[in-house]
């Protein structure tokens, strides 16, 4: 090769790869902004970005900028499978962090064969066992662990207690309950076998499930014949938009049932969409909500005006705390990874796994979540579940239960991967 056409080559070359400087560290973030779920994940997205902010004016990592790219890919599995590719080959991303169920089930096996650390939205409890899934994390209670509690909580709390259900229970009747979720979702339908599951255990029976798209604006056809069914309880498995479709049906067709809520169809906005159809219902959730009296919270909100300050604070939601605790705890795998001198896949899975009794930003409470624990046998961060219901129009706590306590260590044990 001639000395002008090496000279070319080098050139192209710089021109073509990215640089990257030495004092930063690069992070790729998959989000839902205009498809199926992104009634909840435009405010999640606003809480990724708003977090890496906050850290970089904070001192990054170490003293180590992070560089965000963030895209959108419309709910489409294939979508994120491109992005993935584009992170790892041309953006050299050292952490990912995922969004929907079907995207990071389908990712997994190459993120763990490129050992590549992922945070993921999908709480799906079938990522939780590192054997199968050693790179993928998650950042709260797992779904089919908030469907257990929900269910759990609602059977101890209203169906023994409450005097709406008294007749039936003097009667000796079992309470009934349908499973309301888009069948073809793999995050609306992660935690059926689970929850039915669950009912077994408490002497629920389980009735016909109910298919509901996450784009519902209709669900009575659904709504009549879980009341031909004799449901006293009606579990919801999809985003906010399709569950208040639900609960405003069921009010208006007067189904007595009682309703719980996975978390990513649980907040401010189902408050606001269902007004008195949605009193008393009750929904997981991942962290606070939006304003909460919580530690770190007041940067939450600073942060929100700040760098999104045409989004009106009455819009935010919970999403955007969940988005603050995603990054929250891949920033701590990162920093315990430089800490050892190298910011690889394995050395941030390690330091992740080292975590114990750890809270977000190394402050008790913050979020108004932790302690949490993750271990190289067990990457659900936490056993504990927090369950809220709307009360006089607010979201106010209605129970937090520790599944492996209530349950026990072997049962805990065995739902691992479910």
């Amino acid at each position: 090769m001639s000395k002008v056409l090496l000279l070319m080559v080098v050139a192209l070359t710089l021109i073509l790869t990215p640089a990257f400087a030495a004092d930063e560290i690069r992070v790729g973030s998959i989000n839902d902004l205009t498809g199926a779920t992104s009634d909840v994940g435009k405010d999640a997205a606003l809480g990724v970005r708003e977090c890496v902010t906050f850290i970089n004016d904070s001192g990054g990592i170490n003293g180590k900028k992070i560089k965000l790219f963030l895209y959108d890919y419309g709910y489409r599995v294939p979508e994120a499978i491109t992005i993935y590719k584009r992170f790892r080959d041309q953006d050299k991303i050292q952490l990912l962090l995922q969004w929907g169920t079907g995207d990071t089930e389908a990712l997994s096996p190459t993120v763990n064969k490129d050992q590549m650390v992922t945070i993921s939205d999908s709480l799906s409890g079938h990522l939780c066992d590192p054997k199968k899934t050693p790179y993928n994390f998650i950042y709260s209670t797992d779904y089919s662990t908030n469907a257990r509690a929900a269910l759990s909580s609602w059977y101890d709390k209203v169906w023994l207690k409450s005097d709406k259900w008294k007749k039936e229970r003097e009667a000796g009747k079992k309470p009934k309950l349908v499973c309301f979720y888009m069948f073809a979702s793999p995050y609306a339908s992660a935690p059926i076998k689970a929850i039915k599951d669950q009912a077994a255990i408490l002497g629920i029976e389980v009735a016909k499930d109910q298919d509901v798209a996450l784009t519902a604006l209709d669900a009575k056809s659904q709504v009549l014949a879980a009341k031909g069914e004799g449901a006293t309880v009606i579990w919801h498995g999809n985003t906010t938009m399709s569950v208040a479709t639900a609960v405003k049906d069921a009010y208006a067709l007067k189904l007595e049932a009682d309703h719980i809520i996975n978390n990513w169809g649980f907040d401010m906005n189902l408050v606001r969409m269902t007004q008195q159809a949605g009193e008393g219902v009750i929904g997981a959730a991942s962290c606070a909500f939006f304003g909460m009296d919580v530690p770190m919270m007041d940067k939450i909100v600073e942060y929100a005006k700040k760098v999104n300050p045409g989004v009106p604070a009455e819009k935010r939601d919970v999403r955007t705390v969940q988005g603050w605790l995603k990054v929250s705890l891949g920033a701590a795998g990162l920093a315990g990874a430089d800490k050892k001198g190298k910011i690889d896949g394995p050395t941030i899975k390690a330091a992740l796994e080292s975590l114990k009794d750890w809270y977000p930003f190394d402050t008790k409470n913050a979020l108004g979540v932790g302690p949490y624990t993750i271990t190289d046998t067990d990457h659900r961060p936490t056993p504990v579940a927090s369950l809220y219901t709307i009360k006089d129009g607010k979201i106010v706590l209605f129970d937090k239960i520790n599944m492996k306590e209530k349950f026990g260590a072997e049962k805990w044990a065995s739902w691992l991967g479910w």
